[in-house]
């Protein structure tokens, strides 16, 4: 076994021996407000709906198609690593089994990219809260046994680069495209 799964299965299986109880169902829930993206798909529409917020939507909305493209269609089918609970003697994971690889997280990469813009360009207890909530959804991958820890390590970093690669292509679209600003 390599040190990095190593490193990986010792943190699962800690979790699921010390952790796992009374709590499930609240992680379940919290893990299940991830899936597909909806939680944050839906926050991105809210905002792109008014005038006042539609920038920051854009914000959340390029982000999230970077996170996408680069997670979900080329980083996971190239590295194709199996979820913990084949791998990992002794891990049981507490929700569905997932069909799709695991590295990096699609979950993590959806969340922050839209927290991470939120956090850097939204009111601070708006930012925070979504930040907070991108963080716990994160974790929670772990929790119920779908992910290992570097995939959701690397599923934050893929989240927040893309935020900040959004945040920083908009405006430049904007002064390429300037019928863009008329959207705000």
């Amino acid at each position: 076994m390599d040190a990095i799964l190593q490193f990986d299965s010792s943190i699962l299986l800690w979790m699921q021996d010390s952790l796992r109880g009374a709590a499930d169902p609240i992680v379940k829930v919290i893990t299940h407000l991830g899936d597909k993206g909806i939680l944050w798909i839906a926050l991105t529409l809210v905002l792109l709906a008014f005038r006042k917020t539609r920038r920051l939507g854009v914000f959340c909305m390029v982000s999230m198609l970077i996170g996408l493209l680069v997670t979900n269609l080329v980083i996971k089918n190239w590295v194709a690593r199996v979820r913990p609970y084949e791998l990992i003697d002794g891990l049981q994971r507490i929700i569905e089994a997932q069909h799709d690889y695991s590295f990096p997280s699609g979950h993590t990469t959806n969340s922050l990219a839209c927290a991470w813009v939120l956090f850097r360009r939204a009111p601070k207890k708006y930012g925070v809260t979504a930040l907070v909530l991108a963080i716990l959804i994160s974790l929670s991958r772990l929790y119920v046994g779908v992910h290992y820890p570097t995939d959701v390590l690397g599923g934050a970093v893929i989240g927040i680069c893309s935020a900040t690669l959004a945040l920083w292509l908009v405006p430049k679209l904007e002064a390429k495209i300037p019928a863009m600003k008329k959207l705000y």
